[in-house]
């Protein structure tokens, strides 16, 4: 009897520690990449809706993370709110941290140009409006030598019917979005895939790459 009633505590606590377990709020914790400072840097990309474009960046090799924010426009500031209201000329953007040991600013530039519409510069997909925009943002000379390479590149592949729009933008400052932003694809998956599923990115690419190939 005293065994039995042994076992039974042990089984409640344990269905009352997995009850808990199920409803505590999903945390996302990435892993810790090792990499010398000497060679990690940054890069800004705009693709539209940037819970996609961080998606996609940080499922590339030699990519440590990717941040959602605002830049490319002239306010000081920036929150989404003000960005949404399309009148700070900034964009949804991605600043790309990555180890040049394994990608340069052009293997970047190469894989943005696969991920987005390079010929619709009013927006990108469902998202319509210059703050959807998309764009590759350089620091130097070489970088901005690099980004019109990859687009020449794709213009002379001629995938697309109409002309590659893409910006080739200098980098300005960029303001990271808010916290419920950042990694929104992992915290959030069920929303995410609904939203990318019905913005028709991933079938205009995969017509487009696709038939490519």
């Amino acid at each position: 009897m005293i065994t039995r009633l042994i076992v039974y505590g042990v089984l409640l606590i344990g269905l009352a520690v997995s009850s808990y377990l199920w409803f505590v709020p999903r945390t996302v914790d990435k892993p810790i990449v090792n990499v010398t400072t000497r060679n990690v840097t940054l890069a800004q990309f705009a693709g539209g809706c940037f819970w996609c474009t961080e998606s996609d960046f940080e499922k590339l090799d030699g990519v440590i993370e990717a941040i959602s924010g605002y830049a490319g426009g002239t306010a000081q500031t920036a929150t989404y709110e003000q960005t949404s209201s399309k009148t700070t000329n900034h964009r949804e953007v991605v600043q790309v941290k990555y180890d040049t040991s394994k990608l340069s600013f052009k293997d970047l530039a190469d894989y943005h140009l696969r991920h987005v519409d390079p010929t619709d510069n009013e927006g990108q997909f469902v998202d319509r409006g210059f703050v959807y925009s998309p764009a590759i943002f350089y620091k130097s000379e070489a970088e901005k030598a690099a980004a019109e390479q990859s687009v020449n590149n794709l213009n002379t592949l001629g995938v697309f019917e109409s002309e590659i729009v893409i910006s080739v933008e200098e980098a300005k400052t960029f303001y990271p979005a808010e916290e419920y932003h950042q990694n929104y694809y992992l915290k959030n998956p069920v929303r995410y895939k609904y939203y990318r599923n019905g913005s028709g990115r991933d079938d205009f690419l995969k017509r487009i790459w696709n038939e490519t190939k």
